[in-house]
């Protein structure tokens, strides 16, 4: 039987890792990016809280419209007129 060399892996220096694009650009650059990422967040979250102002004010003047439609409100209510005795 041949004896086995046993292979221990070289440890790896920062020069072996690959270049990120984080490594190639200006830390200007990056701020401007992370600026621009920041506000499009903040437009995002803005659009989204005026959508649900927008169906909240949608839902409650379809509410009221319903409150003041008597056909509705003889149609959905309960018929059960013992427990307004």
């Amino acid at each position: 039987m041949a004896k086995s060399k046993k292979h221990t892996p070289a440890p790896k220096a920062a020069q072996d890792k690959p270049t990120t694009l984080k490594d190639l650009l200006s830390s200007d650059v990056l701020e401007k990016l992370k600026a621009h990422a920041d506000e499009a967040k903040a437009a995002e979250a803005e659009r989204k809280e005026q959508e649900r102002v927008n169906a909240d004010e949608a839902r409650k003047a379809e509410q009221k419209r319903r409150d003041n439609d008597f056909e509705y409100l003889l149609n959905n209510s309960s018929l059960d007129w013992k427990k307004h005795k």
